[in-house]
Formats: structure tokens, C-alpha cells, sequence
């Protein structure tokens, strides 16, 4: 025990000695650490708000009741039920508007609400008499009631004027659902004696089949382990657990360089301590104690730099996931211990994963080899044909995924394997360029130059990889989120076509507001719109009521579509859907759909097909008068209008003035267009966070090798000096050196991340979202990026060049002197 101890002392004096290692390898190991923990307290957080939604009574986890059609049903349907024996809870559900925002309400019957149903016990028997009888109660989150403006136990006011119960908050309800007794929510919704859906709960008794009592009405629901919310956005959390592995591995480069440049310049102490008597066991161990001790210190410091992270990028993620796929996420983190103990265990092992080559070579090498600076180098030279051939089954891998598969993971999946062989090939690639330079190269000095290159890959070929890794990245997500911009741009220039967007507290101001407007003579067209929620092939459906007008005839986004499609609306007997529905339905133009309507089902033939961006929903459009005639139950609140531009802002204001319309009932199309623009670029902040970070790790990886090899080359630097060549002219020409590999390997970066853009556009956006974009590459964008890989390994040149400059003459002198 006290011979380990004692080899742990003198280990850990190295440390002492070069702080700045120390630094690096800590550095190392906290960016890797904070990036990962940050990614997954992003992604746990965002779980956590899909459980609450789940569970918020009665959600995908608990097995359900609901009509064949879609659409609500008869109160007496549960009476039957509960007669028949089945421990079956109503439930009903629709949509109020407070203050122009839009909430989900639901209405429960707390007495037979299953136990197991998430929140019920919250309604409380103490409280039970007050939530049940009027004005009752309504649950809201801690969150709502923020967004809200209200205190506890306020009345809020619906749009239409109705008086709600006061609030009370639920604190583990999701933002956006209010929660009333199912008497009152039939009475505010308008729906008496009408159900969405009967939440089933368990009993050991028996009962009568479901045919027999409820006939065909109703259909069973099984409960579900994954939430709905939890498919629609597996790809972005996908997107961001990709981010922070690929980032925590190129910060796992900085440590291996960094435990590399220690093991080169600990080579005499180990020696020492081996003709000391410490065996290559026990020495081992003792470095591996070490290794632990450190990650461990570096990840406690790494988590909470990833709390931090996570903090600060966590308004984006709420943005993002709320503005493509609905999903609320509040605002303020809440951490399992789990996160902190995964934390600690991914920077241990990964410290240990990054120390494996140099553990494993310091117990095989055989005790004179370990006085051999280059002897590891060597082994890993021989490796070159092995990896080269690991490569290109990586790329076969690729290519299986991408002929074979069909999911979303397969997807990532081709992502990863082009990726991880590209970063194998790279090595073998950058001999063979610097090996044609060796050929074609005429003065000494000139072919001196490219065999010391071809002789430094082996100690930068990992600075290298995560060079190239990082910049491919950089390249596919940047030219994917600018090919998305220039679409999206477009794209909303034909989904707001009209000048002004109204929306009305009812039916009856609508109409009021449509009179007042015929007699504006700066309105130029009233364009009425609806929608309606449905069934289609099981999964709920978004209809679109669209007038025959040319503004949606010239400006409608369709990809394509029969001859004359808006000609054959008009009868009602055909429809428009978009992209994401099409490609789940494998719909395509001339096909034929039934959509559950209130009088029954609804036949329609598809005569296009449109984009439908950022919509995580399926949707059709139809003519508005059908969807009036098929759905008259829906509010006609919605209208477009074509408006003289140069009278908008005072229309606006007259509207607001004489109908006492707020914001968020009014808008002008530039505050649409400058809105929606705005959640999307909040949407990409995410991304380009991460993309700067992981550029930046690759750096300080390229920057750590430098480190590493700086030493060990002065054997080869030294003749040279010593022929007459000048340190400045040396340093001239390894700055040289360590630009032109990173410029081979920035050129050949960008192809491969034009192949990670493809892949993102072509394949992963259409598994997740259902929607395929352009492909559109930007030379300028490319030149930049260059540019800032070019800086980086110049920055990352820059220490060691520095201190090869100004090294002394004696330090030169003596190599010479030494026994290498």
C-alpha cells in the first residue's frame, strides 16, 4: 500500500511541474462533461413535461374510450357503461380562448376518475364539494397562471364573455390545460350531455362485453408507454443527444492528447519507477487512480457548467419544441439525482476510454522500450491499414442503412456511419496527399517538409479527426438551416397571402366585423377561413377551409397537384393535403381519402399536394363552403383580408378601436411574416450554439496535439538548426506544416458535409417531420467557414510556434547531448 502510494505522489507531481497540462486535460474533460449533461438535462427536463401531459387525467397512459368517428357522444353511452360494470370516468375536451390565447380545457367527474390516473388525488376530498358544485374550481399549472396575469382564486373571463370557476394552481399539471368539473365544462363549451372520451380504470370484476352495451359507437384505446409528444419530437432530442455525443467525443480528443503529452514526458519517471521495483500492474492502477480523481473532479465541475448550459439554451428548446410540435415546456429546470450520477460516470469513463491506448502501452511495452519516445507512435503507424479498412466498412454500414432502412434511427444511424468512416479514412488520405508532395518535391528543405508531415499524422491524426468531424458538421447543419431559411421564407409568402388576419371573440362579432368591413372602401376582399378537427385513418386530421379566391389560387405553396385543383374544390368533393400527410398515407395525386365529418364520413379525391412547414400536424384543405356544410358546428371567427397597403395601420387601429380587438386578434401580415421569422431563427439558436462549441473543442484538441508533439520533435529540428537553418524560419515552417494538413483537411470536409446535409434533408427531415426540403449549397458560406478552420488551427499553431521562435540556442544544443 505505501509502494502505491508513493508511485501516486510521484505521479501526481507532474502536474505540479506543467500546470498548463493539468489545464488541458481538466478542460478537456469539463467541456466534455458540461456539453453532454447539459444535452441530457435539456432532453430530461423536456420528458419530464411529456410525462406531466401523459398523465394529466387520463392521457395516453391509461386505456380509454373514445367515438369510432372522432367526435364527442352521449353522456348516457357512460351511464350504460357504469351499469354494465365498467369502471369507466368521463372525460370532455375542447379549446377556450382567455385574453386571445388559446387553452385546452378539460372537464373530469373526480368521483370515479381512476386512482391511477395521474393528478387525481390533487383534486383532494376536502376540495371536492367545491370543484364539483358552481361556479366550481379550475386547475391550472404554477406556469399558466403566470402566463395568465391572475391571482389565485380569480375569475378569469373566456373571449365570448363567459364568467370561469376561480383558479386554484395544480402544480403538476402541464402549462396550457385548465381543469374544471365535466358539468361546467359542458356548460361552457356549449356541449350538454356530450363526451369526448371514458378513461378506464382497473377492477378485478367482470364485465359485459363492450359490443354489447355501446354497440359499434365506441372503440378500446390501450394504454400507450410512449406518449404521443414523445414520438413527435424523438427527433429533435435525437438532434441534440447527436450533438452532445459528437461533442463530448472531440472534447475526449483534448484528453487524449493531453494524457498522451503526459505519458511522453513521464516516460523517465515511469522507467524509474519500474527499476524501482513497481510493477507494470500496480503502476497501471496507480494511473488509473489518478485518471479517476481527476474526471471525478472534473466532472462535478462539468456539470454544473452543463446546468448552465442547459439553463441558458433551455428558453431556445422551449421555443423550438413549442412552435414545431406544441409541446409546452416550463421554463425553469428540475433535476433527478440520476443526472447528476450519469454526470460523474460518463466523465469517468470517458476519461478512462481516452487513456486506454496509453494505459495498455505503458503495461506492454517491455521496460527498455518504455525509454522510447516514438515507440507508440510507431505501433500506431502499423494501425493505418486496419483503420483504413475499419473505414470502409463504416461506409458500407451507411450504405446498408441507407438501402434498408426506413425509420428515423436508420437515418441517424447513415449519419453516424459516414461520419465515423470518413473520420477513419481521413489518416490514410492525408499520407497519401503528403506522400505525392514528398514525390513531386525537388529541394532538400522541400522534401524534408512533406516526409516530417507524413511523419507527425500519427500524433495529430485524432486533432485531425475532430477537425474534420466539427467542420462537416458545421457544414451539413448550416447549409440544411440556410436551405430551410431561403423555403421558409418563400413558404410564408404563400401561406400569408393576405394583407390582415382577424380573429373574433364569436360568431356574432364576426359577422358584425364582415358588415362593418363592406363598407371600408380601402378593404378589397374578405376572406372568410375555418377549421375543423377530425379523424383520418385513426390519427386526428386538421381540415382547412380555403375561399376560391386568387389569393390563395396565385399563392398557395403546392408541390404539385392535378390540372385546375382549386376548379375541382369548389364542388366539395375534393381536397388538398399536405406534404407530412401524404408521405405517412403514401398519398399521392388522383388518390381517394374518408375523413370523419359530423354527417358522416366524407369522401374526397387528392388533387395536391402542398407544403405544410412546421405544421406537426396532418392537415387537408378543402373549399370553405363544404367545410361549412360538412363541419356547421365550427366558429366562423377567422377571416383574411386584402387591404390597400398604404391603409393598413389605420384599418388595424379602426378595428381595434371599434371591436376592442387586441393583439393577438389582429395582425398585419409583416408581424406574422416577422414573428414566425423570429421562432425560427430561435428555433436554429440551439444548433448554432452547439456547432460553435463543438468548432471551438476541435480547436483546443488541435491546439493540445501541437502540445504533445512539440517536445518530442525537437530531435528533429535540431539538425536542421544546426545546419544553419534559423529558429524563426523553423517556426515559419511548422506553422506552414500544421496550416497546409488542416487546409487538406478542411477541403476535404466539405464535401463530406455537403453529404450531411443531403442526408439531413433527404433523409433524417423526412422521417421526422414528414417534410423534404431543397437542397441548395452556398459557396460563400463555405469560403467562411474556411476561413474560421483556418483560423483555428492558425490560433491553435500560434503557443507552440511562439516558443519554438524564442527557444534558446543551448535548448538546441542539448538534444545533441541527450540520449535520444
Amino acid at each position: 500500500m505505501k509502494r502505491a502510494l508513493w508511485a501516486l505522489a510521484v505521479l501526481l507531481s507532474h502536474w505540479r511541474r506543467h500546470p498548463m497540462q493539468l489545464a488541458t486535460l481538466l478542460i478537456g474533460l469539463i467541456s466534455a462533461t458540461a456539453l453532454w449533461s447539459g444535452v441530457q438535462a435539456l432532453n430530461q427536463q423536456a420528458r419530464t413535461s411529456y410525462d406531466r401531459a401523459a398523465a394529466t387525467f387520463g392521457g395516453t397512459r391509461t386505456a380509454m374510450l373514445v367515438a369510432r368517428s372522432g367526435a364527442a357522444f352521449p353522456q348516457q353511452l357512460f351511464v350504460d357503461l357504469r351499469r354494465a360494470g365498467w369502471p369507466v370516468s368521463p372525460v370532455l375536451e375542447g379549446r377556450i380562448q382567455i385574453e386571445g390565447r388559446s387553452f385546452r380545457l378539460l372537464g373530469i367527474e373526480p368521483v370515479t376518475l381512476p386512482a391511477e390516473v395521474g393528478d387525481a388525488p390533487a383534486v383532494g376530498k376536502a376540495d371536492l364539494q367545491a370543484f364539483m358544485t358552481p361556479p366550481g374550481t379550475m386547475l391550472v399549472a404554477p406556469e399558466t397562471l403566470s402566463d395568465l396575469k391572475l391571482a389565485e382564486s380569480t375569475r378569469p373571463q373566456a373571449n365570448g364573455g363567459a364568467s370561469l370557476p376561480p383558479l386554484r394552481v395544480q402544480p403538476n399539471l402541464v402549462p396550457g390545460v385548465l381543469v374544471v368539473d365535466i358539468g361546467i365544462a359542458q356548460s361552457i363549451l356549449k356541449m350538454p350531455d356530450q363526451l369526448s372520451r371514458l378513461l378506464i380504470g382497473k377492477t378485478a370484476g367482470r364485465h359485459a362485453p363492450l359490443e354489447s352495451v355501446a354497440g359499434d359507437k365506441l372503440r378500446l384505446i390501450e394504454p400507450d408507454a410512449e406518449t404521443d409528444l414523445e414520438r413527435l419530437t424523438d427527433s429533435f432530442h435525437l438532434n441534440l443527444t447527436a450533438f452532445g455525443l459528437l461533442s463530448f467525443f472531440v472534447g475526449l480528443f483534448i484528453v487524449n492528447s493531453a494524457i498522451g503529452l503526459a505519458f511522453e514526458q513521464r516516460l523517465p519517471t515511469l522507467r524509474t519507477l519500474r527499476a524501482c521495483g513497481v510493477s507494470a500492474r500496480m503502476l497501471n492502477v496507480v494511473l488509473v487512480i489518478e485518471l479517476v480523481s481527476l474526471a471525478l473532479a472534473a466532472g462535478l465541475i462539468g456539470l454544473v457548467c452543463g446546468y448552465f448550459i442547459a439553463g441558458a439554451l433551455l428558453p431556445d428548446v422551449a421555443a423550438s419544441l413549442r412552435g414545431l410540435y406544441g409541446a409546452q415546456i416550463p421554463g425553469q429546470l428540475t433535476l433527478k439525482p440520476q443526472w447528476w450520477f450519469a454526470g460523474i460516470a460518463i466523465s469517468i469513463l470517458g476519461a478512462l476510454a481516452a487513456a486506454a491506448a496509453s494505459l495498455t502501452k505503458a503495461l506492454r511495452l517491455p521496460l527498455l522500450a518504455t525509454a522510447q519516445p516514438f515507440a507508440w507512435q510507431q505501433a500506431q503507424r502499423r494501425w493505418l491499414s486496419y483503420q483504413s479498412a475499419l473505414a470502409l466498412a463504416a461506409f458500407a454500414a451507411a450504405g446498408g442503412f441507407l438501402w434498408f432502412g426506413d425509420s428515423l434511427i436508420t437515418g441517424f444511424a447513415v449519419l453516424a456511419a459516414l461520419m465515423l468512416g470518413a473520420a477513419l479514412i481521413l489518416p490514410m488520405l492525408l499520407e497519401i496527399v503528403l506522400s505525392l508532395g514528398q514525390r513531386y518535391a525537388r529541394a532538400p528543405l522541400g522534401i524534408w517538409f512533406w516526409a516530417d508531415s507524413r511523419q507527425q499524422l500519427s500524433g495529430l491524426s485524432l486533432a485531425l479527426m475532430a477537425l474534420l468531424l466539427a467542420l462537416a458538421v458545421n457544414v451539413g447543419v448550416s447549409t440544411m438551416v440556410e436551405s430551410f431559411s431561403r423555403t421558409f421564407l418563400v413558404w410564408l409568402d404563400g401561406r400569408l397571402a393576405a394583407d390582415v388576419y382577424v380573429n373574433a371573440a364569436n360568431d356574432e362579432q364576426a359577422h358584425e366585423i364582415k358588415a362593418w368591413l363592406r363598407e371600408r372602401p380601402e378593404v378589397e376582399a374578405v376572406l372568410p377561413g375555418g377549421r375543423a378537427d377530425t379523424q383520418l385513418a385513426g390519427a386526428p386530421l386538421e381540415v382547412l377551409g380555403l375561399p376560391d379566391h386568387a389569393t390563395y389560387r396565385d399563392n398557395w405553396p403546392l408541390l404539385q397537384s392535378a390540372d385546375n385543383p382549386w376548379t375541382k374544390l369548389r364542388p366539395g368533393d375534393a381536397a388538398l393535403v399536405s406534404e407530412q400527410l401524404a408521405r405517412r398515407l403514401h398519398l399521392s395525386v388522383g388518390d381517394r381519402i374518408e375523413v370523419s365529418a359530423s354527417g358522416g364520413n366524407w369522401t374526397l379525391d387528392v388533387v395536391g399536394i402542398y407544403a405544410d412547414y412546421g405544421n406537426p400536424k396532418s392537415q387537408i384543405a378543402v373549399n370553405f363552403a363544404a367545410l361549412t356544410r360538412r363541419f356547421p358546428e365550427i366558429p366562423l371567427t377567422r377571416m383574411g383580408l386584402r387591404v390597400t397597403p398604404e391603409k393598413i395601420p389605420t384599418l388595424i387601429s379602426a378595428l381595434q378601436e371599434k371591436f376592442a380587438l387586441g393583439d393577438r386578434n389582429i395582425a398585419d401580415q409583416a408581424t406574422m411574416k416577422a414573428e414566425s421569422t423570429r421562432i425560427f431563427n430561435r428555433t436554429f439558436a440551439v444548433t448554432a450554439a452547439l456547432n460553435a462549441f463543438t468548432l471551438g473543442v476541435a480547436g483546443v484538441a488541435l491546439l493540445t496535439s501541437l502540445l504533445t508533439l512539440a517536445n518530442s520533435r525537437l530531435p528533429q529540428l535540431a539538425p536542421l538548426w544546426a545546419i544553419g537553418v534559423t529558429r524563426r524560419r523553423l517556426a515559419a515552417i511548422e506553422l506552414l506544416k500544421t496550416m497546409s494538413v488542416a487546409l487538406i483537411t478542411t477541403i476535404f470536409a466539405l464535401p463530406l458535409g455537403l453529404l450531411v446535409a443531403w442526408c439531413l434533408l433527404a433523409i433524417v427531415n423526412v422521417k421526422a417531420f414528414g417534410w423534404r426540403l431543397p437542397f441548395h449549397v452556398f459557396p460563400l458560406q463555405l469560403l467562411w467557414l474556411t476561413g474560421v478552420a483556418m483560423a483555428a488551427a492558425f490560433a491553435a499553431s500560434a503557443l507552440p510556434v511562439i516558443r519554438l521562435a524564442r527557444m534558446q540556442p543551448a535548448s538546441l544544443i542539448r538534444i545533441f547531448a541527450n540520449e535520444r
